[in-house]
């Protein structure tokens, strides 16, 4: 079993090659790029040269880009008007990488509250728009599970997405595997008041191509490494282990580096990587034990 992390920080910086020297230095053999900004790769006029060029580092390094985040922002009209308009550019861009997967955030226009089947109507429409673009480029759009704040209590509420069974239903509604998969985000599932091994098994096999995986205290989104705050990680394994997941295990936990000096990073890389051999090694045993 595969396991990943987003590029984001070391990225920001060192630079892509080196963050590629660094994390495979660390032991990673698969990488999550992180394309967060209209001021990323894919969006500058050499981006075939770069790509070519990023694959052949990786490649002689013996690691390998397999999913990546599209561009986004939570302002819904500048998604919208300016940031989705981007996508095809995205998917190519990936498609040169070999990335597999390319998550997109859903359409999130207000409250969320009052307005769920509106919602999750315009964003059926909204994906199946990019499905030809990223048929096109051989790569799939992972749909992924978000929360929002509650205009008036400030506390963490669903927004689209954050009830495992709408993630599952919109995969089904948009019934097209050869463009689209789910990205699991276990953080996520965990601010909504749910546990992720339930979101896991409520997913299943056929439908759960990637993961966001983070730890978070169930009230804020801290996107730090798993076993620093509170999700139960020996149960996340379990539930892994018991639909046979085959994807990647792939930290989205950036804001662990924040705590450390730029001169720490290569070792905080090396140990983030070792945390991540730990949970594979448990779903790996769990899976053994589960077919003998």
């Amino acid at each position: 079993m595969l396991f990943s992390t987003q590029t984001d920080v070391l990225v920001k910086n060192f630079g892509l090659e080196t963050a590629i020297e660094m994390f495979a230095k660390a032991g990673y053999p698969a990488l999550d790029i992180s394309l967060f900004d209209r001021n990323a790769v894919p969006f500058t006029d050499d981006y075939r040269e770069v790509a070519e060029k990023l694959r052949a580092k990786a490649d002689s390094l013996g690691v390998k880009f397999i999913q990546a985040h599209a561009p986004f922002i939570w302002k819904y009209e500048v998604y919208t008007g300016e940031i989705i308009p981007l996508l095809p550019r995205v998917f190519e861009f990936c498609s040169l990488l070999g990335v597999k997967y390319v998550v997109v955030h859903p359409i999130q226009n207000g409250r969320f509250y009052g307005r769920e089947q509106e919602i999750f109507d315009l964003n059926v429409d909204f994906y199946k728009t990019l499905a030809p673009e990223a048929k096109k480029y051989g790569v799939k759009i992972a749909i992924e599970n978000m929360w929002q704040t509650h205009p008036i209590s400030r506390n963490i509420c669903d927004d689209i997405l954050a009830d495992p069974h709408e993630l599952a239903r919109m995969y089904d509604t948009l019934a097209d595997p050869e463009a689209f998969t789910v990205c699991l985000d276990l953080g996520h599932v965990a601010l909504c008041g749910r546990e992720p091994e339930d979101a896991i098994r409520i997913i299943g096999k056929e439908r759960l191509g990637t993961l966001h995986v983070h730890d978070v205290d169930y009230h804020a989104d801290l996107h730090t490494l798993p076993g620093i705050s509170k999700i139960n990680w020996t149960n996340v394994c379990a539930a892994l282990a018991d639909i046979g997941y085959e994807g990647s295990f792939n930290l989205e936990a950036d804001n662990f580096y924040l705590g450390f000096p730029k001169s720490h990073y290569q070792t905080v890389t090396n140990f983030m990587a070792d945390t991540c051999k730990v949970f594979v090694g448990m779903i790996e045993e769990m899976k053994e034990k589960k077919e003998s």
